[in-house]
């Protein structure tokens, strides 16, 4: 393959602050400040792994991170699957999603690698896979 994993996410949030302290406090990110992209727009960077993070941005008047529709409905991304670094690290994140609210524990049997889905605090759907051994 030519390619090495992915660099980044952009993404649309009702609230950079709240969305960055939710990845600080379940998935360990680092969460840079936010800071002004444009007229009209913040910008705030969440390093979730080595080498990959989310852009997030609020845009005045942009009202699509409050459209939440049912799966397959989303648009062209229609949720994340972000991968935890081992079961240890799975089991600490699952454990900090179910004391969020952010999910409920379930693991679910799609495909052939269990996953536990959550919502982030702007509703946005997240998978986290177990991790093979």
């Amino acid at each position: 393959m030519l390619l090495d994993g992915v660099n980044h996410i952009a993404i649309i949030s009702n609230d950079v602050g709240e969305l960055g302290e939710f990845h600080r406090k379940v998935f360990d990110a680092q969460v840079g400040p936010p800071r002004n992209h444009g007229p009209g727009e913040t910008m705030m960077n969440i390093r979730i792994a080595p080498g990959a993070e989310l852009n997030v941005f609020v845009i005045d008047g942009n009202t699509e991170a409050r459209r939440q529709t049912p799966r397959w409905g989303r648009g062209r991304i229609d949720h994340l699957g972000l991968a935890a670094a081992s079961r240890p690290a799975f089991k600490t994140i699952r454990n900090r999603l179910i004391e969020s609210g952010a999910g409920d524990g379930r693991i679910n049997g799609f495909g052939s690698v269990p996953s536990m889905f959550y919502r982030d605090p702007d509703g946005f759907e997240g998978e986290l896979p177990i991790p093979k051994e």
